[in-house]
């Protein structure tokens, strides 16, 4: 068998030294911490997914020259077929974790490709740091790696720049020499980065001329020295068990902060340098924000797919199901993931050629963006609706099982026409999970926010559409008629 990464390999690799921290301590080994152990072992069972012999065709492929097969989402599809095929294996890969996690190893990889596919416009911002770029990607596409990203700055003062905030918020380059350069500061989200390799740090928000010190972007391993992670509250380590929380138990990915002390980076490992136009080339001039949008596209199908999954079995445990009323909302949120299936058909179906390479429609997909940001919410309050006071009255724990007196009375209360009374308790403890926890929580507030603000999508579904032919059909009904020819025709 063609060599693969695996789970095993994955996780020896995350014991690498790394500096962590989580509630005021350092962490010593994130693959055994309680904050992140489980996790890191969703994010291995990925790579052993991969590697099952009935899986290997349908989710990796091997490059030219390669002896190894990697991952598809490395892939860059040069038809619609190719594409298609490519979305089939994201699709599997995001059903692990009912589309939980958000940035798995292919929304990078996502991104990656699609700045790769865009090398000229580096090449326009010299040939050194395009061959960064490209080498980059070689190599972290080779080794199957997963890689985070840093691509915002942390909030402080909005009322001013970003090169205007106090000294040492925002990551800058504060040294340069012949070997490369010297960052010092802050990014964030490091959304999966506790389980990644390595991190592309970028700037994802426009910067001004004056800037040019917060201009860069560049790749590090996880254990560069100086680079420090400040890790969010682990939902994994506040889940009392899997069958109380069956999600935040073992798919919390976690967002980190990450502070800059002083890191060194070489110059074969910068992509952009001092050059605040390039920040937003880097993703926007490339298929890259396409690409990566596109994955998240591609996730958010099986997740929804999921919720409506959680909705009908809600009706069937509670015994509303066949009510003409909840039929009608179930049938709209299948409705709803229909609408977001098509959706992600309609940008494949309707790509365009990138020079070589097929790349989705970029205004469908931030057409979707817009949609599904405000969709979410939608599902999430109408999976609460069905529930009604199901997902409150609910066993403490797992352990209330184990007192016979407590179990006797959950066995007479918690009852269903479709499920046992454990069956009944366990499903519905997967279902708040989801929907009321404070992970669920946190999803609802990543599925708004992830690709930014809603003006700032719409911003990017207001740039793509095509006016030009909106407002043609518009001018030509207008100068099919005139006032002359109509008061002609009011004379006759």
């Amino acid at each position: 068998m063609t060599n693969m990464r695996t789970g095993a390999e994955h996780i020896k690799s995350l014991q690498d030294g790394r500096t962590v921290y989580i509630d005021g301590q350092l962490v010593p080994d994130v693959t055994e911490h309680p904050a992140f152990r489980n996790a890191v072992r969703a994010a291995a069972a990925l790579y052993d997914f991969q590697a099952q012999p009935e899986n290997i065709e349908l989710m990796t492929f091997q490059p030219d020259g390669s002896s190894r097969r990697i991952n598809r989402g490395w892939q860059m599809p040069r038809s619609y077929d190719e594409l298609v095929l490519r979305r089939k294996a994201l699709q599997a890969w995001a059903a692990l974790s009912c589309g939980f996690f958000g940035r798995s190893p292919d929304h990078l990889s996502s991104s990656l490709i699609g700045q790769r596919m865009g090398l000229d416009v580096f090449r326009k911002h010299g040939p050194a740091r395009a061959k960064a770029l490209a080498d980059y990607c070689d190599y972290a596409s080779s080794n199957d790696l997963f890689i985070s990203y840093v691509i915002i700055n942390p909030q402080a003062e909005r009322t001013k720049d970003w090169g205007q905030q106090v000294e040492e918020l925002v990551a800058r380059i504060v040294d340069e020499d012949s070997s490369g350069i010297t960052i010092r500061g802050a990014k964030m989200l490091g959304t999966g980065a506790v389980m990644g390799n390595e991190v592309l740090v970028a700037n994802m928000q426009p910067l001004k001329p004056g800037e040019e010190d917060i201009a860069f972007s560049c790749a590090l391993p996880m254990n560069a020295k100086g680079l420090r992670v400040l890790s969010r509250k682990s939902y994994e380590a506040h889940a009392v068990s899997v069958f109380d929380n069956p999600l935040s138990s073992r798919f919390d990915e976690n967002d980190a902060l990450m502070y800059f002390d002083d890191v060194k980076v070489p110059w074969e490992r910068v992509f952009v340098h001092r050059d605040t136009n390039m920040c937003r080339a880097q993703f926007h001039d490339t298929p890259a924000h396409v690409y990566q949008n596109y994955q998240a596209q591609i996730r958010l199908t099986v997740k929804i797919t999921f919720l409506a999954g959680l909705a009908r079995r809600i009706t069937e445990a509670i015994g509303t199901a066949n009510i003409p009323s909840i039929v009608e909302q179930l049938g709209t949120l299948a409705a709803q993931v229909g609408m977001v299936n098509a959706m992600l058909s309609g940008m494949e179906a309707s790509g365009w050629q990138f020079g070589e390479w097929y790349v989705p429609n970029k205004h469908y997909m931030y057409a979707a963006q817009v949609i599904t940001q405000e969709l979410y919410p939608r599902v999430m309050q109408s999976l609460r609706d069905l529930a009604g006071g199901a997902l409150i009255m609910l066993p403490s724990s797992a352990a209330d099982f184990a007192n016979p007196d407590e179990a006797a009375i959950i066995g007479k209360t918690q009852r269903s026409a479709t499920m046992a009374p454990e069956q009944k308790v366990k499903f519905l403890k997967a279902a708040w999970d989801a929907v009321g926890s404070e992970f669920g929580s946190r999803h609802l507030q990543y599925e708004m926010f992830y690709a930014g603000a809603r003006f700032v999508t719409a911003g990017h579904s207001f740039r793509t559409f095509d006016w030009d032919s909106a407002t043609a059909l518009v001018d030509n009904l207008l100068s099919s008629y005139s006032l002359t020819e109509a008061l002609d025709e009011l004379r006759k």
